[in-house]
């Protein structure tokens, strides 16, 4: 049984509930795609900090996406009952969410990863009884982030992401030296609902990061 919210996510959860897919992308999962489902857990709780979003960085040595920050997610399995049951199950494989702590408040539409034919389902949730996280697996978990809503939403933390391919977009410079780079699926993700709900402070898109090197191995 989902229990009250905080005042400050309440208007998340309601951006939640009616954000649409064509708000947040184009990349929506085609009708007649065959692409593999997965899923990802967007955990806002509260600390000493502040309200918060939990965040992994992914070990630098794997051989898709290493070192790219993400949420706590994967693919659904076989096993598992529905895309919320996969986004629980991943938390608590990769950094220990309990998932009696957490209360799922709604999905988001579903989203298409053309590069690796993946078909995500974001899913929203209350950390209603925080507990302390870590990495689990250091093989997939490089560190984990609870990452202050009050630092994503400064606009000195706000950077332009360029690939050397040529493609830019949003990121967002986080961790304690705020020295770890958030861009890409996740990075689109929070700033389209942060933008859609109201959250967003005016920033300077003239600032770029260029994507480190260990980011672009294996592509």
């Amino acid at each position: 049984m989902t229990g009250p919210l905080p005042d400050w996510m309440v208007p998340i959860r309601d951006g939640a509930l009616t954000i649409t897919g064509e708000d947040i992308t184009k990349w929506l999962v085609p009708e007649d795609s065959d692409a593999r489902p997965g899923a990802v857990l967007m955990l806002f709780g509260e600390s000493e900090h502040g309200p918060d979003l939990l965040l992994t960085e992914r070990a630098h040595t794997m051989r898709s996406h290493p070192g790219q920050v993400s949420f706590p997610g994967g693919s659904v399995d076989p096993t598992d009952f529905d895309v919320v049951t996969a986004a629980l199950r991943e938390a608590e494989e990769e950094v220990g969410v309990d998932p009696d702590s957490v209360d799922v408040l709604t999905t988001l539409p579903e989203l298409w990863l053309p590069p690796s034919n993946f078909a995500i389902t974001p899913v929203l949730a209350w950390w209603r009884a925080p507990h302390p996280v870590g990495v689990v697996d250091p093989a997939e978990v490089h560190a984990v982030f609870r990452t202050p809503l009050a630092e994503l939403l400064d606009p000195a933390n706000r950077v332009t992401v360029t690939h050397p391919n040529g493609y830019s977009s949003p990121g967002f410079m986080i961790g304690e030296d705020k020295d770890v780079l958030l861009w890409g699926f996740t990075a689109g993700l929070i700033t389209k609902l942060f933008d859609y709900v109201g959250l967003t402070r005016e920033w300077d898109t003239s600032v770029t990061r260029e994507l480190p090197a260990y980011m672009l191995r294996g592509e």
